[in-house]
């Protein structure tokens, strides 16, 4: 069974950045593509970025494009989003994804695995 722990949440103000951590186990971690969701308080969970098994090919949401980068270390089966000019808007639950059969996309039902979340609050 695949977990996902996710950690580096935290409070900053407008403009800092920040780098959330995403340790999984249960599985082999390069045959998972992984990814990170946020959810606003009171919205829909959105997706972030996504990256596939060997690191390779990335893919973002508009949003964050330019502003966040996803990356992975398979040595140490840890995903990270690191997180820079962060916005008053970028508060939420970040939530770490993992994907069985390689997807990496926008689609939340196409992930298997999701990790309790962790929360990113940014003071404008």
């Amino acid at each position: 069974q695949v977990q996902l722990v996710e950690s580096g949440g935290g409070l900053v103000q407008a403009g800092a950045s920040l780098r959330l951590s995403c340790a999984a186990s249960g599985r082999t971690f390069s045959d998972l593509s992984m990814g990170w969701f946020r959810q606003p308080q009171g919205k829909e969970r959105e997706f972030v970025a996504a990256i596939s098994r060997s690191g390779g090919n990335t893919f973002y949401a508009n949003s964050v494009k330019g502003r966040f980068t996803i990356s992975r270390d398979n040595a140490k089966n840890t995903v990270y989003l690191q997180m820079n000019s962060l916005k008053a808007e970028d508060t939420a639950a970040y939530y770490c994804v993992a994907a069985f059969g390689g997807y990496i996309g926008s689609d939340r039902r196409l992930y298997n695995r999701w990790g309790q979340g962790t929360q990113v609050t940014v003071s404008s």
